[in-house]
């Protein structure tokens, strides 16, 4: 997961925190991993779809093979779909099964939903030419997984809606995620020889950013008495309490990160929580971020508050 992803969660554990009025914050940063881990979990999910799409229309071809008087298309089915290359890897990928298990993943309790999503994948024009184009192969095989991918899963109002009824922690931007996750898993495997590809792990760098991750929940909180000092002496003709929560929850760990981050470059800080606040606060909101930090900055340089470790890192 990259960084943006990261403060998202954070904002997300924080405003939580804030919310609840708590004071444990041990209690605080558990649900924060614990959201974090869920998100993997969502991309192992959408990793497993295929494989139990293929299972079960395999599953409805023997069906159709034992019927009283079955047709020549139930007795010699069209399996271009069933012997997918890129399904037959992921589902022969013992690092990738043993996830699952780990993971407890399945859609065992779901299987009226995945004949719902297969019916309505068959009658797509996507499923249809894959199904009866004269081109075979590799290629073929992961183009139309990666199609599935964007054109079916991402669309489907039916998954969003399941995952969103089944956990707290799920909510539209962590699906999108997830299902970008297994996008790019697809893209990796390269040749018929990849065996499945490796699963992404769920940080790029496992210690680095958990102390990101945990660093900037709990020094946020820790400092946000002198935060919101800090925030109240740029916005003196603003009444603090009415500006947007998410604005100065941005600005609150965009001032952690400045401060407290020696090996994180200001350029990079600023342009983070601008974006963030593109995605959660109003469309005037990184107009206004963006002034009251750059306000800050000039002060923080001024009075040295500001140290960062390694060449064009104060820029």
């Amino acid at each position: 997961m990259n960084r943006r992803i990261l403060r998202v969660k954070v904002m997300q554990a924080l405003y939580a925190f804030f919310q609840s009025s708590s004071t444990e914050l041990s209690k605080g940063e558990k649900e924060l991993f614990l959201s974090i881990e869920r998100m993997y979990d969502l991309y192992l999910y959408f990793l497993l779809l295929p494989i139990e799409l293929a299972e079960l229309a395999e599953a409805q071809q023997m069906e159709a093979k034992n019927k009283a008087l079955p047709t020549d298309e139930d007795l010699n089915p069209n399996r271009t779909f069933v012997d997918n290359e890129i399904i037959r890897q992921l589902r022969e990928n013992e690092t990738i099964q043993s996830a699952f298990k780990s993971h407890k993943i399945s859609w065992a309790a779901d299987r009226d939903d995945l004949k719902r999503l297969l019916k309505e994948l068959r009658a797509t024009p996507l499923f249809q030419n894959y199904m009866h184009s004269e081109e075979k192969g590799f290629d073929r095989d992961r183009k139309f997984l990666m199609d599935f991918y964007k054109e079916i899963v991402s669309e489907s109002e039916m998954l969003q809606n399941l995952f969103h009824e089944r956990s707290i922690y799920w909510d539209h931007d962590d699906v999108d995620f997830a299902i970008s996750m297994a996008l790019k898993h697809v893209k990796k495997i390269k040749s018929e020889t990849s065996a499945g590809g490796n699963l992404m792990a769920m940080f790029k760098d496992d210690l680095d950013d958990r102390d990101f991750v945990k660093n900037l929940f709990r020094k946020t909180i820790i400092n946000n008495n002198e935060n919101t000092k800090l925030i109240e002496e740029k916005t003196k003709n603003w009444d603090v309490e009415r500006i947007a929560v998410l604005d100065v929850l941005c600005m609150k760990m965009a001032i952690t990160e400045l401060t407290e981050f020696s090996s994180i470059p200001i350029k990079v800080t600023l342009n983070e929580y601008i974006e963030v606040s593109k995605l959660f606060s109003s469309p005037k909101s990184k107009v206004f971020i963006n002034g009251i930090l750059d306000k800050l900055v000039a002060d923080f340089k001024e009075a040295k508050k500001i140290r960062k470790v390694g060449r064009g890192l104060m820029e």
